[in-house]
């Protein structure tokens, strides 16, 4: 995300200096690393670093903790323009996406390249150089995962959520691994809750952009009879385990008031989840990516205010 740097040195062949122009520069380079997608990508990894963490406040380990949001936003950020390098002529296909910096014409596909690349090596450098090796492992398979697998996958087979959804729960991984210097089942339980959150977000953006998603020759969907049921097993069966996962314990025992918070925010989740499959419609689909925005940092939070700091060792 800090990548003043990078933009003005990719923009030196496109501006002459005027700053309307840099500016305008600027906020595309910006754009490419998806901003609003990196939200969330940070709290998830700031809420693992904490959750993992067994120091108390007077000593939590903040400059860790800042690192490690650090490294794995620049790894993010340059993986999200490393993924409309990659899919730039299939965006200019879309209504949702023909806007965007590389497929809209206004930054060169050879400079993305390399402001992507640069980012995303960046992170996962410094990751090894200020958190661990762990970190930066995790980042880097992330990486290889989301650009080599999901992406060309999406053309290929609806399953390429089921495969996305690994490298899109990866970050509960690093943040974990940044404050223990290991994985253990919290981890795990974590990156389960992120993993199974991904299906109904996703299921809602794809339905309402179907018809995008077949212009461009995308197989997030079925083209035939097998698509409703699509969109109603990757919706209910994963709210559902969602549901479940989410009231078991990163470490230590649940209180009553966490039991209640995380019941009442995966019901009204899986309300809205059935609610979609049922009626289908552009609004339902909406309302059901709304809720997922809300519900994953939700969550989170009644997390790190009623866990209690207990150490799985």
């Amino acid at each position: 995300m800090a990548a003043k740097p990078l933009v003005a040195a990719s923009a030196v062949s496109v501006v002459v200096g005027c700053p309307t122009e840099l500016s305008t520069v600027f906020a595309d380079y910006w754009a490419l690393t998806k901003p609003e997608v990196n939200l969330l990508i940070g709290i998830t990894t700031a809420a693992s670093f904490y959750l993992a963490s067994a120091a108390e406040l007077t000593r939590f380990p903040w400059m860790s903790l800042l690192h490690t949001v650090v490294g794995t936003l620049f790894a993010a950020g340059g993986a999200a323009a490393l993924n409309q390098w990659a899919e730039y002529p299939f965006d200019a296909k879309m209504r949702r996406t023909a806007r965007r910096a590389i497929a809209g014409g206004r930054v060169d596909p050879d400079n993305a390249l390399t402001f992507g690349a640069t980012l995303s090596l960046a992170g996962v450098a410094y990751l090894a150089v200020t958190v661990g090796r762990l970190t930066s492992v995790l980042a880097l398979v992330t990486l290889v995962g989301y650009l080599l697998v999901y992406t060309p996958l999406k053309r290929v087979t609806p399953t390429c959520t089921l495969v996305g959804a690994a490298p899109g729960a990866a970050p509960a991984l690093i943040g974990w691994a940044a404050a223990r210097g290991h994985l253990d089942p919290g981890a795990w339980l974590l990156f389960s809750i992120v993993f199974f959150w991904q299906f109904p977000h996703f299921m809602s953006i794809a339905w309402m952009y179907r018809d995008d998603y077949d212009r461009a020759g995308y197989l997030v969907l079925p083209d035939d009879a097998m698509r409703d049921r699509l969109v109603v097993v990757q919706t209910l069966l994963p709210l559902l385990a969602l549901l479940l996962v989410s009231l078991l314990p990163v470490h230590g025992d649940r209180s009553l008031s966490y039991n209640i918070g995380a019941l009442v925010l995966g019901c009204w989740f899986f309300v809205s989840g059935a609610r979609f499959t049922r009626q289908r419609s552009a609004t339902a689909a909406r309302r059901l990516l709304m809720v997922s925005i809300i519900y994953l940092p939700s969550l989170l939070l009644l997390m790190i205010l009623l866990a209690p700091r207990v150490s799985w060792e």
